[in-house]
């Protein structure tokens, strides 16, 4: 704590000015206090006993204080927390704090010295707290009954008139002052199965989970207080959250950024010869499987691999972020294998982990679309088609519809000629290949896609202080690729082979899973599904690309996925905050409510349009896939 009173002062004036307060104190103390806030979680290191990971059960929070139970530092603490009361309860009304502190009245060990998993708090206030908390000490009860370790429910016991503080500690607020400021105490006694109590080794993962429980209650515990007897009024739970970063949180999103940036996944894993291997098997008679070339790896995944573990990622204080990051590694690890190991029968396995299997359920109603769909549908124009240049220039007008409203917007279009017939996104630039021909009923479909959705969302993340936002967070794909598609239909481009199409894809990742051959799987479009021979080329090559890739899957299972969240009540806009996957939305949602994210800059052209608001409308109305079969052509 603040050793002189300049340094205490400092403190006091930064607090009064709303501006963050971060001090080391003695005794491997910390003080953080985000912003002004009416609340303050307290933990006391022990100085009898080892405690070790409790203190991290407070960590990450916009509010806390750590110091030394010594009693030579009691003095000074108190007058340390008084003074923050008294600078802060007047600007609320009402001041709250929560000391935490673990128990070894606990068993945390069974009788066969095996761990007793089953989570157990004790919440204790004293007898004049209880009429004037008893909403926020219901919330506090509920919110922890909620935590589940190992499917195991927590014991929650409330001790009303009892002091609320560790045993043998002192008041770190006098009576007296504490009535006179508006501040109550609650004590919160936990059991630690976070830790061996013989050898005090910690579970890292179990106080992970721990952690991330008592900090959501805290956050709503606060929230009810603030509802109830303060004069503030927040909009959710999640705006009493950390909002300032810390320098570690930068350099770890940065570290993951530059090792997700060594390579291009999609472009290390797709063929250079698609088109000549295309002619070799047609003159073969569709009888000899056909030979694909790579690019060089463009970097040595033992390397990258050794770079990513390398990342201290345990030096993000933040569960939230910390969360985010540790699954943004995990991906980039599966990501560097599966490029290691392309070629070979454990590139499958990787993307079966990245990128999933085709459930019986995504595999019924692709045959379904598939027996409802005539083999031989057109698109509305017919044969007109448009070959790469003059796509390539509808494209470029489309990017400076964007260059217009944000300067920055630096996409570039380019034609290649070692990428297959079609369109690929990398990096915020849209790839298109030489041999590439587009029906013209589908050209502005597709700009929704390629550029509407996922260009336009790699620069709302390009805008937002997190690197990840535009590179993409774990699991991304399928609420992209869904979001894309969805796009086709909102612009009434989403055509009868368009769906055809996609539902051809799961049943092919399906076949190749099951342990077809190309040939195989090559047939069963054909012959099965009357796939045109090019088209079923086209989708098995996608699919064995690399030794098997089961990305083709997520198309269809992401469409599906966002239909089903707009029938939940959800909004669009959100979806283009960046790059981000559908488990992520709610995360996304807290940090915006935590003003760490911004709203996105760009919307996509298309809801310019107001029908385009009276389709989404039609989506909440329970508008199903299989209407959007019916409806997906121009109208």
């Amino acid at each position: 704590m603040p050793a002189s009173t300049p340094e205490l002062e400092s403190v006091l004036e930064r607090l009064s000015n709303n501006n963050r307060v971060r001090r080391k104190l003695p005794m491997n103390g910390r003080l953080h206090i985000d912003r002004q806030l009416p609340f303050l979680c307290v933990y006391r290191i022990p100085q009898n006993r080892n405690d070790k990971g409790t203190r991290q059960l407070v960590i990450g929070e916009a509010s806390y204080l750590i110091a030394s139970a010594d009693k030579s530092f009691n003095e000074r603490l108190s007058d340390l927390v008084l003074k923050i009361v008294k600078t802060l309860s007047p600007k609320f009304g009402a001041f709250i704090i929560i000391e935490i502190w673990s128990s070894d009245e606990f068993v945390s060990q069974n009788n066969d010295g095996t761990l007793n998993t089953k989570p157990g708090f004790r919440i204790l206030t004293s007898g004049n707290e209880i009429s004037a908390l008893s909403s926020t000490i219901e919330t506090l009860e509920n919110g922890l009954k909620r935590i589940r370790v190992l499917r195991n429910i927590p014991e929650v016991e409330i001790r009303y008139g009892k002091s609320p503080l560790p045993p043998g500690l002192p008041s770190l607020i006098p009576h007296n002052k504490a009535i006179e400021l508006g501040c109550r105490t609650i004590g919160l006694q936990i059991k630690p199965i976070y830790r061996n109590n013989k050898t005090k080794e910690i579970y890292s993962l179990m106080l992970q989970h721990i952690k991330k429980g008592i900090g959501r209650t805290l956050k709503q515990t606060f929230f009810e207080f603030t509802q109830k007897l303060t004069t503030q009024s927040p909009p959710h739970y999640h705006s009493l959250g950390r909002r300032a970063v810390v320098k570690a949180v930068f350099t770890v999103d940065k570290q993951l950024a530059r090792v997700s940036d060594a390579f291009d996944f999609l472009l290390q894993v797709t063929p250079v010869n698609s088109e000549q291997a295309w002619l070799k098997f047609k003159k073969d008679k569709f009888n000899v499987d056909p030979i694909f070339r790579y690019r060089p790896r463009s970097a040595n995944p033992d390397l990258l691999m050794r770079t990513l573990y390398n990342i201290k990622i345990e030096r993000v204080e933040d569960p939230t972020l910390s969360q985010l990051f540790k699954e943004k590694r995990e991906e980039l690890d599966k990501q560097i294998s599966m490029i290691r190991d392309r070629g070979s029968k454990r590139f499958l396995y990787g993307s079966l982990h990245l990128f999933g299997d085709v459930k019986q359920e995504l595999l019924k109603f692709a045959e379904l679309i598939l027996d409802r769909i005539p083999s031989r549908s057109r698109e509305q124009s017919g044969r007109k088609r448009m070959g790469c240049d003059e796509f390539a220039q509808l494209a470029i007008d489309e990017i400076n519809y964007y260059k217009n409203i944000n300067p920055k917007f630096s996409a570039r279009v380019e034609i290649r000629d070692d990428i297959p017939s079609g369109l690929m996104v990398s990096k915020g630039n849209l790839l298109i290949g030489k041999s590439t021909t587009i029906p013209n009923s589908r050209a502005d479909a597709l700009l929704q896609h390629e550029i509407g959705t996922h260009i336009v969302t790699y620069f709302n993340g390009l805008s937002q202080p997190f690197e990840q936002l535009h590179v993409g967070l774990s699991g991304y794909e399928e609420l992209q690729e869904g979001l894309a598609v969805l796009a086709e239909y909102l612009v009434g481009g989403l055509s009868k082979p368009r769906l055809r199409l996609l539902a051809g894809r799961v049943v092919a990742v399906k076949s190749m899973i099951e342990g077809a051959t190309f040939i195989e799987t090559f047939r069963l479009l054909d012959r099965n599904y009357d796939f045109e021979r090019r088209t079923a080329f086209v989708i098995t090559f996608r699919v064995y690309r690399g030794g098997g890739l089961t990305k083709d899957a997520v198309y269809l299972r992401g469409l599906k996925g966002i239909i089903d969240y707009f029938k939940l009540g959800g909004e669009l806009e959100p979806l283009f905050v960046g790059k981000i996957s559908a488990k992520d939305i709610p995360v996304i949602e807290e940090l915006q409510y935590r003003k760490i994210l911004i709203p996105a800059p760009l919307k996509p052209r298309y809801m310019n349009d107001p029908k385009i608001m009276e389709r989404i409308e039609s989506l909440r109305g329970g508008l199903s896939l299989l209407n959007l079969i019916k409806g997906g052509t121009k109208q």
